[in-house]
């Protein structure tokens, strides 16, 4: 993968996504009104962990994201936009399938080895796009099950992408700081040797590979928490496997590779309508960026990654120019849950902030219910059609299902459940309402509703015995008081009960 000269990485694409926004004025067109134009391309880029505050159109001042602005300059910038938990495999399970995955009591933070969350015959965002014609990838991490019983890491790998509606994909399994580290594309292991079997176990050690907990002299990363399994490129994991050397990957390589895998789908397929799921590893942990961005932003290694993150988008965005297709694409780029600093290693981020604040004014980050967990950037952007602006509407990932959907002229099935909105006038700027309950999830499970101005948090964990002490509602007016800081459920019974019969009907299946 050649990458970016330095110079045209901190000058990024802004000035020509200003220029492409200025030709366009004129001929700026609502959604809808001509039935003779082709399809949309849809490209999705979902980063990971990156919060509020983290990107300089959300008032980030340290790292430099000049191409993840520019979309915003000459897109739309949403400020009150939601994943639908604040931890990853949930979340990206509710994008896909358009349903809250608090509904399913496992989809929680998975293994590596976890058997894959979608039912069969499913209805997703991937294979709602293929019955009206596009052609779709996923490329990044993936993190929402593969199979349907034990792994057979060393054939063919069915139950996965493929069968959630991708017709192309390349992916890590779980996350990269979970074994196997290895990348999977279209069901089998890249570059497996069948003489050096994987087996994965996360229960107990398997094979010899040393393991940060008995080896810690060979590790390049120190550990503050966890992640003491198996040593992979001198850094241990979650979990233990053994085998497949030749397979495994290197950390400060990702996100090239990563990004020449997404480009080279939009090569392959640019003459047909394709959507294409870009899904990050940055900014998760082990952040390990590579050569071009280490050592180089002025907030720690956190930000370098952040800055690395950026240069993909960059690179999606040149590969889009170069086959002249962003007048017919809509680029939408979000993050999976909010903000986390330490995450389990010992790499300085905390203590290199340098004063940024990742979650921005919010309280709370990634885990948490409250909005610094899943309030993430969120940009829709595609000149011609979408006006330049700032949009107060509240959306949630989940609604990008129905959404897209409705872009591409295909409905939701009727008699299935799902929770996803068409909030499609306001994704393209001819709204600016957007839902108007929305329901959020932590790493527990545990339910905040928003309505309006108001938002409750039940911090009883669903299943578990009511608590008799300890936290029980929280409810907060986030017009007056966006960071909660004043819990006001004692002043205001009347809304806490109302909040609480919508909570008690959605979760019976209701629409508010």
């Amino acid at each position: 993968m050649t990458s970016l000269p330095r110079r045209s990485f901190l000058k990024g694409t802004a000035t020509a996504f200003a220029s492409i926004l200025l030709h366009n004025q004129s001929v700026m067109r609502v959604i809808g009104q001509s039935g003779t134009q082709q399809k949309p391309n849809i490209v999705l880029i979902l980063s990971d962990d990156v919060g509020y505050g983290d990107i300089g159109c959300y008032g980030a001042r340290l790292p430099r994201t000049p191409h993840i602005d520019g979309l915003a300059q000459c897109g739309r910038r949403f400020t009150d936009a939601h994943s639908d938990a604040s931890v990853c495999t949930p979340s990206r399970y509710a994008l896909l399938s358009g349903m809250y995955a608090w509904r399913r009591r496992d989809a929680r933070i998975l293994p590596g080895d976890a058997a894959l969350l979608f039912a069969d015959n499913q209805i997703t965002l991937p294979s709602l796009l293929k019955q009206v014609g596009y052609k779709t990838g996923c490329v990044g991490k993936w993190h929402m099950g593969l199979g349907r019983g034990e792994i057979d890491w060393n054939g063919e790998i069915a139950h996965g992408p493929r069968e959630v509606g991708f017709d192309y994909s390349f992916i890590l399994p779980a996350t990269a700081d979970r074994v196997p580290c290895v990348y999977v594309e279209n069901g089998r292991v890249v570059g497996l040797d069948p003489k050096d079997p994987i087996r994965v176990d996360y229960k107990k050690l398997v094979g010899d590979d040393p393991t940060g907990q008995d080896a810690p002299y060979l590790l390049k990363m120190k550990l503050s928490e966890g992640h003491d399994g198996t040593i992979v490129d001198g850094v241990s994991r979650i979990g233990f496997m053994t085998g497949g050397n030749s397979a495994r990957w290197v950390d400060e390589q990702m996100a090239a590779t990563l990004a020449a895998k997404a480009t080279s789908f939009i090569d392959a397929n640019h003459q047909q309508p394709f959507f294409l799921y870009l899904a990050t590893s940055d900014i998760h942990v082990p952040r390990m960026p590579g050569e071009q961005f280490a050592a180089k932003s002025r907030c720690g290694v956190r930000c370098d990654v952040i800055e690395q993150l950026d240069w993909t988008v960059g690179q999606v965005l040149e590969t889009l120019e170069k086959h002249k297709l962003m007048n017919n694409t809509l680029v939408l780029f979000s993050s999976d849950n909010g903000a986390v600093v330490d995450d389990g290693y010992a790499d300085g981020a905390q203590q290199d902030l340098n004063g940024h604040t990742p979650s921005s004014i919010f309280r709370g980050g990634k885990y948490s219910l409250y909005e610094g967990g899943t309030r993430v950037p969120f940009i829709a952007s595609w000149p011609g059609h979408i006006p330049a602006g700032v949009s107060k509407a509240v959306i949630s990932q989940t609604d990008l299902l129905s959404s897209l959907g409705a872009l591409a002229g295909v409905s939701l099935p009727h008699g299935q459940l799902f929770d996803s909105q068409n909030v499609l006038p306001a994704l393209t700027g001819q709204s600016e309402h957007g839902r108007d309950v929305l329901v959020e999830a932590d790493v527990l499970q545990r339910t905040a509703i928003r309505q309006g101005r108001w938002k409750l948090l039940d911090f009883q964990v669903p299943g578990v015995a009511p608590q008799t002490t300890g936290k029980g509602l929280e409810l907060y007016d986030l017009e007056a008081d966006p960071a909660e800081t004043a819990d006001v459920a004692a002043q205001y019974p009347e809304i806490v009960n109302k909040l609480l019969t919508h909570m008690h009907l959605i979760r019976h299946g209701a629409s508010i």
